[in-house]
């Protein structure tokens, strides 16, 4: 336990304290047992470790940050560590990556159950089931769901530009205001043309390259590793889902023809369904229905977009910029709201009332006319024009 004690204190007093997300006031930590889910790269790690540092300081005692896969755990138990740990005084057990130790969530249940003044905050996978584990853990969990950056949080990490988060009813109502404040600190198009390219992850460090390299590391891992484990891809078909995923990536917006992709791919139609559901569980693809309520299983979307802007520019050979603007909207108003496909009105559909048409500056309201809370989501402008809105306005919401 004392090597524990002393990676701690190395991993707690290495973290940058600079920048903290907005997310760390969201997770209410002094919940007994608090899930923060996410997918690989997103900043799950460095939340938490800022967390520790915050609250108890660099050196353990009170708490203790563990690694699940390293090697103390090849010969110690979970349960085993939190007895020591809560004999010792131990009062809060942060778990990084708790996906890569056998029986868990078993574990973790009996943990609270013996030590009840004991708190665990862990981390996991986006594709970690916890209503479904092992142990169900779904009645005393407080779970959080971790993203990517957004715009506004891209402009405070890499540009210094502190600004408020905004709800989607303030940025629609409040847009002339919101735009002006942006507009007096900076000129948002040009940084925000830098986001769609490498904003969404926060480890882009200045060097394009070696930014996609570490993003398709991240996707290649994300396949080859979480999907097998945890959505029964068998190994055989690994090749089959980074073709499925380059195919999406270089033909979209896709207008889904299972049909066409199941011949491409060759594989059967359920599977193609199948892995496109367990793809977008897994943070690499976004599907859109145009009716979320009358959603079936196997069901197949009317829309795919690549999960983020930032992972369609390091696997696709072009990238479309009408694709571009699209997933970009799909991908910061799906954290907090229903998105579905407009189909015959508009592009988007925003929790069942209000129509977005994604577009360039010269956008029109022709296919949206006479339609009501319909907006233009336009490239390219920095001021509103009536309800015609900056498409960047869409990332101020976290």
């Amino acid at each position: 336990m004392e090597t524990l004690f002393k990676k701690h204190k190395i991993l707690i007093s290495q973290v940058d304290m600079k920048i903290v997300r907005q997310m760390m006031k969201i997770v209410d930590w002094d919940k007994q047992l608090v899930a923060i889910r996410g997918s690989r790269g997103v900043g799950k790690t460095t939340l938490m470790r800022q967390y520790i540092r915050q609250k108890y300081g660099v050196n353990p005692g009170e708490s203790l940050y563990c690694v699940m896969d390293g090697m103390y755990f090849t010969n110690h138990s979970l349960i085993e560590l939190a007895e020591r740990f809560h004999l010792n005084g131990g009062l809060h057990l942060f778990l990084d990556e708790v996906h890569k130790y056998p029986f868990w969530s078993r574990e973790i249940k009996e943990i609270i159950d013996l030590w009840p003044d004991m708190k665990i905050t862990f981390t996991g996978s986006s594709l970690i089931q916890i209503l479904n584990a092992d142990a169900d853990l779904s009645r005393r969990v407080l779970s959080y769901d971790m993203s990517g950056l957004s715009f506004r949080e891209f402009l405070h990490f890499y540009h210094s530009i502190e600004l408020p988060p905004y709800n989607l009813k303030d940025i629609l109502e409040n847009a002339d205001d919101i735009c002006q404040e942006v507009n007096n600190i900076c000129s948002p198009q040009p940084l925000f043309d830098e986001y769609l390219r490498v904003g969404y992850y926060p480890f882009y460090d200045g060097n394009e390259t070696e930014y996609y390299s570490r993003l398709e590391n991240v996707v290649n891992f994300i396949i080859e590793q979480e999907m097998t484990q945890f959505c029964g891809v068998e190994t055989a078909y690994i090749r089959k889902l980074k073709a499925m995923l380059l195919y999406l990536s270089d033909n979209l917006p896709y207008e889904v023809n299972i049909a066409k992709l199941s011949v491409y791919l060759g594989l059967n139609k359920s599977t193609v369904l199948s892995y496109l559901s367990s793809m977008q569980r897994a943070e690499l693809l976004l599907l859109l229905y145009s009716d979320n309520k009358s959603v079936t299983k196997m069901q197949k979307p009317d829309k795919i977009y690549i999960q983020n802007t930032n992972m369609l520019y390091a696997i696709g050979s072009r990238q479309n910029i009408g694709t571009l603007r699209e997933c970009f909207v799909v991908n910061q108003l799906s954290h907090f709201h229903t998105v579905e496909y407009g189909k015959t009105q508009g592009d988007f559909l925003i929790d069942g009332k209000i129509v977005f048409e994604v577009g360039g500056k010269d956008k029109t309201f022709d296919q949206i006319a006479g339609l009501p809370d319909s907006y233009v989501l336009a490239d390219n402008m920095e001021i509103p024009v009536g309800k015609k809105l900056p498409l960047w306005i869409i990332g101020m919401e976290y």
